[in-house]
């Protein structure tokens, strides 16, 4: 058996922290065992390991969040990456491709799918083990995970069985006769009288299964040439595409602890701390969340049942209900991401502008992990200016090496090539300038320190 966690997506549902290249799953406002933090994707990466299964599990994900999935993962973290964004089928074919003609899966080998930041206990695990026997003892082409509802919730979808009753001791599947995609309350309700189970969004397939629908519909079952068509796949949902249109599905009853921590409301219920960086409150701001990514503090007097979360992006004052209807305010707008985490640590946009000439100055934090570098790179529209304010590192400048220290400053002209690898911790403050400052006007020369160096003189 081999899990696949999907991590895609940016979401605005978490703004101002989630943005195009940092998603919820990757926001670090949990408490982990040892009292520090951790992000949705850290917790379940350790739980899994916990249960004996992270030698089995791959992370399907896109380009963008590579570098953030290393950076909280480690560099060795088993990635299947799309060559650009679609929708969860493409993804799940992709993957299916990679276990099929690159690791030489077996074709009745179950392949166990599951969104990558569930907020459950160790235990949720065990069940998805268990769908390897549900397909093995059912013969059903589909096997899903059913939570049991707390509540006639109207956020989630639904998984009706076709039976009165759902046996969670003995966990033993049962046939699902239909769905129902976020139902009103009393329809949710009447469903659950039904022993309707809430859609985890976890089935689990034999392999064979995803390769004989890829060869019906006309798509390679080659992974590299998988990739070379992935453009022309259909941008649509798993649950969409085959889901809906399976022959036979079963689902296991899951009783546990089970929640989407999709927006603010629900997940500052899960916060250890009520302020997350600078910030104060009043003793009569009840059920009330700071979550602060600036350097500057935030004080909230006499507001309850508020979150106020503010970042590079923006600054958040919301009541908790109202807080998922963030993407109403922000809409369509698009902004470049004013925070990103990298495999070699972070950066933050500081400050930006633009002239009427039509130069840009846009000023960076970044902070680079000792015994991390960047990659050996050049610019084509922009000059840097680096002033080291903490840490010790190595600059290489045109394959030139000189180690730097707290107050020297590195000038890098349009063109030149460049990276630097910390010995310590090191803080830099870059000012670039040029005609159009993207991080796309990054070509990338090298990556590893030791290829690094072996270009140096």
């Amino acid at each position: 058996m081999r899990l696949v966690l999907l991590s895609g997506g940016s979401g605005k549902r978490l703004w101002p922290l989630s943005n195009d290249s940092r998603s919820k799953q990757f926001l670090k406002v949990l408490e982990d065992p040892d009292g520090g933090t951790e992000s949705m994707v850290q917790r379940v990466w350790r739980q899994i390991d916990s249960v004996g299964l992270a030698d089995r599990t791959f992370i399907a994900t896109s380009k963008p969040q590579v570098e953030v999935l290393q950076s909280q993962l480690g560099s060795n973290v088993p990635l299947i990456v799309e060559p650009e964004r679609r929708d969860t089928f493409p993804a799940i074919a992709l993957a299916a491709t990679y276990f099929y003609s690159i690791q030489g899966a077996g074709l009745q080998e179950t392949i166990a799918v599951l969104p990558v930041d569930p907020f459950v206990e160790a235990a949720f695990f065990r069940q998805v083990e268990q769908l390897d026997r549900a397909l093995d003892d059912s013969g059903a082409d589909l096997a899903l995970i059913g939570v049991k509802p707390t509540y006639p919730s109207t956020k989630y979808g639904y998984i009706i069985p076709n039976v009165k009753t759902v046996d969670y001791e003995s966990g033993d599947c049962v046939q699902v006769a239909r769905f129902q995609e976020k139902p009103s309350e009393e329809a949710a309700a009447a469903m659950i009288e039904q022993a309707a189970l809430w859609n985890c969004g976890v089935f689990g397939f034999k392999l064979d299964f995803m390769i004989n629908l890829l060869l019906a519909m006309n798509l390679p079952i080659q992974y590299d040439e998988m990739l070379k068509q992935y453009a022309k796949l259909p941008k649509i949902s798993f649950d969409y595409q085959v889901v809906e249109r399976a022959s036979k599905i079963v689902v296991t009853p899951y009783d546990g602890e089970w929640r989407d921590l999709g927006t603010w409301n629900t997940l500052t219920e899960e916060m250890s701390s009520r302020i997350l960086g600078k910030g104060s409150m009043t003793s009569d701001s009840v059920n009330t969340h700071v979550i602060n990514e600036l350097d500057i503090p935030v004080a909230v007097i006499g507001l309850s049942n508020v979150v106020v979360a503010s970042s590079p992006d923006g600054i958040l004052v919301s009541e908790k209900a109202a807080s998922p209807r963030i993407k109403e305010v922000l809409g369509d707008s698009a902004s470049r991401p004013m925070y990103e985490e990298r495999r070699w640590g972070h950066y933050r946009v500081v400050d930006y502008v633009k002239y009427p000439d039509g130069s840009e100055v846009l000023t960076k934090r970044i902070c680079v992990t000792a015994g991390r570098n960047l990659s050996y790179q050049y610019h084509q529209k922009r000059s840097e200016v680096w002033t080291i304010v903490q840490g010790t590192g190595e600059i290489v400048l045109n394959e030139t090496v000189r180690v730097v220290r707290a107050g020297d400053v590195v000038i890098v002209p349009q063109g030149s090539r460049h990276t630097i690898r910390a010995i310590t911790d090191v803080e830099i403050i870059e000012v670039q300038t040029g005609t159009e400052l993207v991080e796309e006007d990054i070509i990338r020369l090298s990556l590893s320190w030791d290829e690094i160096e072996a270009k140096c003189y």
